[in-house]
């Protein structure tokens, strides 16, 4: 169950620049993971049916990049709500019910699973204030973004000084959903309409998931950018929900993104 590779994650320009206030991010991929077969590769979802031994490997390898103990790896059971936990110093490895945590605490890995919804990691670098939020179109419609802001500012952050990333997720092109979706957003916001475009098939639609990411936090006043990868399109990089589905396997592996205060 051994692997010489280890985790090399993607790196964005824009959270980069917190490096110096001690805050490190990766974006991580497949690569670097010791698990196999349909979870081939750094597999971290404690939900899947991969051997717990190897998730708990894989898991191990992402808090050791950050160079922490895995017990300070905290992910949430994560249930496509808009709901937020502030993650403190003394996290005992609980895993609440939400989709976006919260810190201001060093030596504490803020992590988030996905495969396909975006992951999305913020850092107010000169108040040290970081979050990750799990956003898929539940999240992004419900509010999990503006709720993470809003919990990063109640622990000092200020708005204008927030960067965030939106991660590896599923693009427009592979994105397709039917009428019934469409109208639920239309009707919440008739501006959505630029995020769906027609299928092939008729009454479908192509629907942006990222670009909707990228607009809410932009209302938000947040400075934002975006990987541009899409999980989908890359079975050898990234884990895909939608793939796994249309290709009738029957389960599948979560790829993590993580954000850290690394120093005092």
């Amino acid at each position: 169950m051994t692997s010489a590779e280890q985790p090399r994650p993607i790196i964005a320009e824009n959270l980069d620049q917190a490096k110096p206030a001690g805050i490190r991010h990766g974006f991580f991929t497949r690569e670097g993971g010791v698990s196999d077969g349909i979870y081939r590769g750094l597999n971290v979802g404690l939900g899947s049916n991969d051997d717990p031994a190897r998730v708990t490997e894989n898991r191990r390898r992402v808090a050791d990049w950050f160079g922490l103990p895995p017990s300070r790896l905290a992910t949430a059971h994560q249930v496509h709500s808009p709901d937020v936990v502030v993650v403190k110093a003394d996290y005992d490895g609980s895993r609440p019910h939400a989709d976006a945590q919260v810190t201001a605490a060093p030596g504490v890995i803020l992590g988030v699973l996905t495969a396909d919804c975006g992951p999305i990691l913020f850092a107010d670098a000169e108040n040290r204030v970081i979050g990750a939020a799990h956003a898929g179109w539940k999240g992004a419609l419900g509010g999990v973004l503006e709720n993470t802001i809003d919990a990063m500012i109640a622990l000092g952050a200020k708005r204008g000084q927030i960067r965030a990333t939106l991660g590896p997720s599923i693009s427009a092109a592979n994105y397709e959903v039917g009428p019934e979706f469409v109208e639920r957003f239309m009707s919440q916001d008739p501006a959505f309409a630029v995020f769906f475009t027609p299928s092939t098939k008729a009454g479908h639609s192509m629907f942006d998931l990222p670009g909707l990411t990228l607009m809410r936090l932009s209302r938000a006043g947040i400075t934002a950018d975006c990987l541009n990868r899409c999980t989908y399109a890359a079975p050898e990089t990234f884990y895909s929900y939608r793939r796994t589905t249309h290709a009738g396997e029957p389960d599948y592996g979560r790829q993590i993104s993580a954000i850290a205060i690394t120093e005092d």
